[in-house]
């Protein structure tokens, strides 16, 4: 799990790290863009949000707005809290739809009890894992923000982080502080054969126990090819239409209901007429 490159938060803080220069390649790099909609839209998959319900959704290192972006475009409102004011600026510079706070996630959430129905966060939560001052205790920093978390995020809703851990032990400190906040839930692995593939998700429940989210291409011992095709083919339609997909087109149907699928819903089986558009009626 151990990088052998020099990581991000082992460079400068977070707010020295993401300066104009470094900003402007989340609103300029294509591969950057399309990686940070990929991640946001199984994030929020694993959210298991009401089906056809908007939300009112807390974005934690918004960065750029990103993944505000896709929230928006699945009809949710949000709020950003990031503490890089140089990412926030090209936020704004780029109009997104939610509301911008600048802040620490390591000084906690800000918010009254219950006020929002969940949580995302990409590549954000490793940074708490680091020092940056004398003063800073990642435990305590780590505490701060999931018991402040806690507080602010409706019972039976979930919180899921996009993380990239340096080692497990750093896992380990992550989980047990997310845990004495009085979370449950655990970590999601997707693909974990995969070494460019592999990514980490922290899937935490407040206030109601459920069943954790299966990780994507752990069946792929079973199902063989098919799984890996799906997913490279996945990446290529992204990468071809820059992050977004054609709504209500046979490919947007059958993903969805792939998606319902793995959250463990009851969905009707393909057929030659799924995703065909209907004669009007008279």
């Amino acid at each position: 799990m151990t990088s052998s490159c020099r990581r991000p938060e082992h460079t400068a803080p977070p707010d020295v790290y993401y300066n104009e220069a470094e900003a402007k390649k989340y609103s300029q790099n294509s591969r950057m863009i399309e990686i940070q909609t990929q991640m946001s839209e199984r994030a929020v998959e694993l959210l298991n949000l009401p089906e056809g319900q908007p939300c009112f959704l807390l974005d934690v290192g918004c960065g750029s707005g990103l993944s505000g972006d896709f929230l928006s475009e699945e009809g949710h409102f949000w709020v950003g809290v990031d503490i890089s004011t140089a990412m926030l600026d090209v936020a704004l510079d780029r109009e997104v739809e939610g509301d911008l706070l600048v802040g620490d996630m390591g000084h906690g959430m800000p918010f009254r009890p219950g006020t929002f129905d969940g949580c995302i966060s990409i590549s954000a939560l490793q940074w708490l894992c680091n020092a940056d001052k004398r003063t800073h205790s990642p435990p305590k920093r780590l505490y701060t923000f999931f018991s402040t978390l806690y507080s602010s995020l409706s019972r039976g809703s979930r919180a899921v982080f996009q993380l990239y851990p340096e080692n497990s032990e750093q896992l380990e400190l992550i989980t047990t502080q997310a845990m004495r906040a009085g979370f449950g839930g655990g970590m999601v692995v997707d693909y974990p054969n995969s070494s460019k593939a592999k990514k980490f998700f922290l899937c935490l429940f407040a206030g109601v126990t459920g069943v954790l989210p299966k990780g994507l291409g752990t069946e792929a011992s079973d199902r063989g090819v098919p799984n890996q095709v799906q997913y490279s083919g996945q990446r290529c339609r992204f990468k071809n239409m820059k992050g977004k997909s054609v709504k209500k087109g046979r490919d947007w149907v059958v993903e969805k209901k792939e998606r319902r699928r793995r959250q463990g819903r009851e969905v009707r089986a393909d057929t030659k007429y799924t995703g065909r558009h209907r004669r009007p009626h008279f």
